[in-house]
């Protein structure tokens, strides 16, 4: 019997914030989202404790721009990461449906996940027209491209030490997405393609050590504001990439509820 492969530390790092109700989360696992061939690709549900056949909620769907990869580095699936497990509880016990999920074709991917959500919404438990996206790092570009694509299909987008989009001849994005692997749809977009509809959430991190991130973010988010488009940014000073698992603070913590209270402003919860 082959044993599973050890997990890379990264994937055992949980989010520095808890809430009440997270452990009571309802969690759907490895539902079916597309089959073609040998290729199944599932999604896992977390639910809030009070969940009850008939009802239906509002949904995040978190943004995966990364195409699998063998052998896998993480040593598991994004969706089995302590991260995304954590996120998903803490969305649940925020009254919201967290949706993480795996991918073969990270663009292809979300439009059919997104699709079959709406398509099969009563079954689910999902307000269709309550959902939302939340990504982080890599998976920016990605859940910008799919704002500008769906366009008022969407309730909001909330983004963390986003990769972003390049603008004014900058190539920052191109090149991380060439570094690392994850897929760049947003190449030849500027926030003049956003909808005038969508609320965008922002995090920052202060001192992110990503190449030229800060520097893609900050023209991104300067665009976005001289467009007078609907965006909430707060800046976590001092703080580095991925700063919700690794700088334990109240700052961090606090920034999180931000996030959170976001998504149920802009989801009705």
């Amino acid at each position: 019997m082959n044993e599973p492969p050890a997990r890379h530390p990264i994937a055992l790092k949980k989010v520095v914030y808890e809430i009440p109700g997270m452990a009571s989360a309802v969690v759907r696992r490895d539902v079916p989202y597309r089959t073609a061939g040998e290729a199944t690709v599932t999604m896992d549900l977390y639910y809030p404790s009070a969940a009850a056949s008939g009802a239906t909620w509002p949904a995040t769907v978190a943004v995966l721009g990364y195409p699998p990869r063998e052998p896998n580095p993480l040593g598991c699936a994004f969706k089995e990461m302590e991260w995304s497990v954590s996120w998903g509880r803490l969305m649940a016990a925020s009254g919201i449906v967290a949706i993480f999920y795996t991918n073969r074709n990270p663009e292809a991917d979300l439009r059919t996940l997104l699709g079959h959500i709406r398509d099969h919404a009563e079954s689910l438990g999902i307000d269709r027209r309550r959902v939302g996206l939340f990504a982080t790092s890599g998976s920016g570009p990605l859940a910008l491209s799919t704002v500008i694509a769906e366009r008022g299909d969407l309730a909001c987008a909330a983004l963390c030490y986003p990769l972003t989009l390049d603008a004014g001849g900058s190539t920052a994005v191109a090149e991380s997405a060439a570094k690392w692997g994850f897929v760049n749809p947003t190449a030849g977009k500027s926030a003049s393609d956003l909808p005038r509809d969508v609320p965008l959430f922002v995090a920052r991190a202060g001192q992110d050590e990503f190449p030229r991130l800060n520097e893609a973010l900050d023209r991104f988010v300067a665009d976005t504001m001289a467009r007078d488009l609907p965006m909430t940014m707060v800046n976590h000073a001092g703080a580095p990439h991925a700063f919700d698992l690794v700088d334990d603070s109240d700052a961090t913590r606090e920034i999180i509820r931000q996030l959170l209270r976001f998504l149920q402003f802009h989801l009705r919860v």
